[in-house]
């Protein structure tokens, strides 16, 4: 009998990491790259008409964010399950993808095996927590100590805080997440208040320091 090959659609900017995952799969009998995308807005454009099993899909895009696109293919696909594969620190952007609707969040740096585990656990329609995530989620997750400032945005203040560190303009932050310029200035504002920052080069060294995007 056929062996059933599973069509993955990858949503990364990095060319290498593009590569390695679709040479990685092709040594399995089950898994393929059938389609990549290095924006979002291309991945966007993939998802109406794709025979997708799964899209694996970074957090960092050169144009919108990774939570904005996961929110908008929940929209067009709710059932189509979305692997986020990510540098993004677990502890703090996991919970906000699956909160959204992913089926599981993986870091860049896990080992083959559990690549290999993800993938396959959440094609199967189940969700995925690495052993970590699990681990920090059983013990109650957080540190008790005080919270860095970054630990302090809501959801939509980080989304602004990384594109703000791309260098993108306010117009482009607003036609991205789909609110107005002077709602992108208001969020700004308390991200620099929260930082006791004053310029865009405070809040992107912060993000490089803290390795946030």
């Amino acid at each position: 009998m056929t062996k059933i090959i599973k069509r993955i659609l990858i949503v990364d900017d990095h060319a290498v990491v593009r590569g390695g995952l679709r040479q990685f799969l092709a040594n399995t009998d089950d898994l393929e790259i059938a389609a990549e995308a290095e924006t979002g807005f291309d991945a966007l454009a993939l998802i109406p008409g794709g025979e997708w099993d799964l899209v694996l899909l970074d957090m960092s895009l050169p144009d919108l964010s990774g939570l904005e696109v996961l929110k908008r293919i929940k929209r067009m696909r709710p059932n189509l399950p979305v692997l986020v594969f990510s540098m993004f620190s677990e502890a703090e952007f996991a919970m906000p993808a699956l909160d959204a609707g992913a089926s599981g969040y993986l870091n860049k740096d896990s080992p083959p095996y559990q690549i290999l585990a993800a993938i396959r656990t959440v094609i199967d329609g189940a969700r995925y927590l690495s052993p970590s995530l699990a681990e920090q989620l059983l013990s109650g997750g957080t540190s008790s100590g005080p919270k860095a400032p970054h630990e302090t945005l809501s959801r939509r203040e980080m989304e602004v805080l990384l594109l703000l560190s791309k260098g993108m303009a306010l117009t482009q932050i607003g036609d991205s997440i789909h609110v107005s310029v002077k709602t992108v200035s208001t969020y700004r504002a308390r991200i620099l208040e929260k930082f006791g920052m004053r310029s865009n080069a405070e809040l992107t060294r912060y993000v490089l320091q803290h390795k946030l995007g």
